[in-house]
């Protein structure tokens, strides 16, 4: 999951030994962590073409229904 943070982690706070992102810094977070920032304020998710390095989100395909051709 995309977040963006959107408070600065104290100084020499580290992530698995790597220095959390900064504030205004996107980053790709397993799901679980990422809603848990989500949810405590800390990190807003980044849904849309806005993502800091320019990629478009990827899409889910739409599942087709009986009948529906591909």
């Amino acid at each position: 999951m995309r977040i963006r943070m959107l408070v600065e982690m104290p100084e020499g706070a580290t992530r698995n030994g790597e220095p959390w992102p900064g504030k205004g810094k996107d980053a790709d977070l397993p799901t679980a962590e990422a809603a848990h920032l989500v949810a405590s304020g800390v990190a807003e998710e980044v849904t849309g073409p806005d993502a800091e390095d320019g990629e478009q989100p990827r899409r889910r395909r739409k599942a087709l229904t009986e009948g529906e051709a591909p």
